[in-house]
């Protein structure tokens, strides 16, 4: 019998609902139980050192979900204060780019009224706020486990143990995790949530749906020229350098101070393993008009985090037997218009009133159908589904020609109440997307120059990630021979290259190919979980409260 099968009972504590993430759904979650009940016992878990520590998003805020939420935002001081003053749109070539104009533009695309904000500060007002309730918030605890009857229902969750060593034993600084017992879970991990993804797995709650998309987004934070800010501006663009039959776009978001947000999106549908999204970045920043806005500038920050593409047609069931899965676990963002901000606030708000009215009834750990009937006929159904074919037709079509009728679905939708093309199928989970590596060239990405462009490892420093060495590593590969015999020999080692952080290196020694995993390096940005070939690698939580820290992303 090993140390670790001789643990000690994990100490408990019970309540009325377990929360599982303090992003936006999670803590609109918790506000709205509190707002409802003041009497309810609600706990959050936050595997971030600190609440906002791990959100990352672009993020030019929709605020309707707040609105209702905290009505009275407004009149208080708040991270939200800059308003969208212009927005723009651009088709990018290599060297120039085409202003499309505002007026082809559905007016679902407006950003008129909304915000560009740090959604990590947003996260942490909106913390005070349900602490205020007398909600209690437990950051620096990873949720690990669902706790499950012998009826096969979530009862709880359990947070890993502390100070387990690189070999799996308990170390000097051992401390077993806590076992939460709630009435209710919402898990609201955000995307590729790894309870979210147990929860879908052991009661099938993709069933019937189409699988679900995801994209890679990758951003900085700059600091420039002051004569050059422009608090407000807001920028989308695709096309170069990603080519027409990658999906992908980038934005340039202005906020106060000289501060501009410089992100990208690569849909991690594309099939060529050599095609790196850090690299395509790093390219993107080289365009005439961005490196003249940047010129003379300074980055500051750096993060990278997976979307939820698939939308209307590729949400899971949401409720399951104990419980309900919020936000991007769930995969509530609108492709478009590059926003889930508001719909995680919507589902959370959705999902409470549901726990709410049914804790009310003396109902416990059952299914919270009455969620799951409401959202496609609330405000997160009415924003997803006029937008459910842009994404399927950009990847049937390619990037011009996938637009252009994104764009014209959208305004039939907009002005009859119908879609031309029905619902279309996603097609292929992203993974298997990938093709062999012997039907491209390797791609040929110039070095960076330390002003402009980065390399990952001077990326990583800024993003603040850091892992404690001394622990079992947190990306599982499950068949070590797998990796070898089919991400190496046949797709070409595109972890590498995917992965925007330096997690992985295929390294040649005498001829011989080995596979190193960095997890000391781990953004947590779920890539490699979602785009291996083989879907052989899993990511799980490492220890509570490691990973980035991000400050203002």
């Amino acid at each position: 019998m090993s140390e670790m099968d001789e643990l000690p009972e994990r100490e408990s504590m019970e309540c009325d609902v377990v929360i599982v993430g303090a992003g936006p759904a999670g803590l609109a979650a918790a506000i709205r139980l509190k707002q409802i009940d003041p009497e309810l016992s609600v706990i959050v878990l936050e595997k971030g050192a600190e609440v906002g520590a791990h959100i990352l998003s672009g993020n030019v805020l929709d605020p309707s979900a707040l609105d209702r939420l905290l009505p009275e935002w407004r009149e208080e001081e708040t991270p939200i204060r800059q308003k969208v003053t212009e927005d723009r749109f651009f088709f990018y070539g290599p060297q120039g780019a085409v202003r499309l104009p505002h007026a082809l533009m559905p007016p679902l695309m407006s950003n008129d009224g909304n915000f560009v904000v740090s959604l990590g500060l947003v996260c942490r007002w909106m913390a005070e706020k349900a602490e205020a309730l007398g909600v209690e918030i437990y950051p620096g605890f990873a949720a690990s486990e669902l706790l499950r009857n012998e009826d096969n229902v979530v009862i709880g969750v359990a947070t890993g143990d502390m100070g387990v060593t690189r070999e799996g034993t308990p170390g000097t600084q051992y401390q077993r995790g806590m076992a939460l017992y709630g009435k209710y879970v919402l898990l609201g991990e955000g995307v590729r949530g790894s309870l979210a993804k147990q929860a879908i797995a052991i009661y099938g709650l993709d069933k019937g749906r189409e699988p679900q998309k995801f994209g890679l987004g990758i951003k900085e934070l700059w600091e420039i020229a002051p004569e050059k800010s422009r608090p407000g501006r807001v920028e989308h663009a695709f096309g170069w350098p990603l080519k027409n039959d990658t999906g992908g776009g980038s934005f340039l978001y202005h906020l106060e101070n000289n501060q501009v947000f410089v992100g990208f999106v690569t849909h991690l549908n594309y099939k060529n393993p050599y095609l790196s999204p850090f690299q395509e970045f790093q390219r993107f920043k080289t365009h005439p008009d961005v490196a003249e806005l940047l010129e003379g500038g300074k980055r500051i920050a750096y993060g990278a985090r997976a979307i939820t593409e698939g939308g209307w047609q590729s949400v899971p069931r949401l409720d399951f037997p104990g419980g309900a899965l919020l936000g991007c676990a769930a995969g509530f963002v609108n492709v478009p218009r590059i926003k889930g901000a508001h719909n995680a606030m919507a589902s959370g708000m959705l999902a409470a009133e549901a726990a709410a009215e049914a804790l009310k009834a003396g109902r416990a750990n059952d299914r919270l159908t009455a969620y799951e009937k409401a959202w496609r006929g609330s405000s997160i159904g009415r924003d997803l589904e006029p937008v459910r074919n842009v994404k399927p037709l950009w990847s049937h079509y390619g990037t011009l020609l996938g637009i252009a009728l994104g764009g014209l679905d959208m305004w039939t939708n907009q002005l009859f109440k119908v879609s031309l093309f029905g619902t279309k199928s996603h097609g292929k989970p992203d993974y298997a997307c990938l093709e062999p590596a012997e039907r491209f060239a390797p791609i040929d990405y110039p070095k960076p120059d330390g002003v402009l462009t980065f390399d990952k490892a001077s990326s990583v420093y800024l993003s603040n990630t850091n892992h404690e060495e001394d622990q079992p590593v947190h990306l599982k590969v499950k068949d070590a021979g797998l990796q070898h015999s089919s991400e190496w020999a046949v797709y070409g080692g595109p972890s590498q290259r995917y992965c925007p952080a330096g997690v992985y290196e295929w390294v040649v020694e005498d001829g011989k190919e080995t596979f190193v995993i960095n997890g000391q390096n781990c953004v947590h940005c779920k890539t490699c979980d979602i785009k291996d070939p083989n879907q052989n690698i899993e990511w799980v939580p490492p220890q509570g409260g490691e990973g980035p820290v991000y400050q203002e992303m």
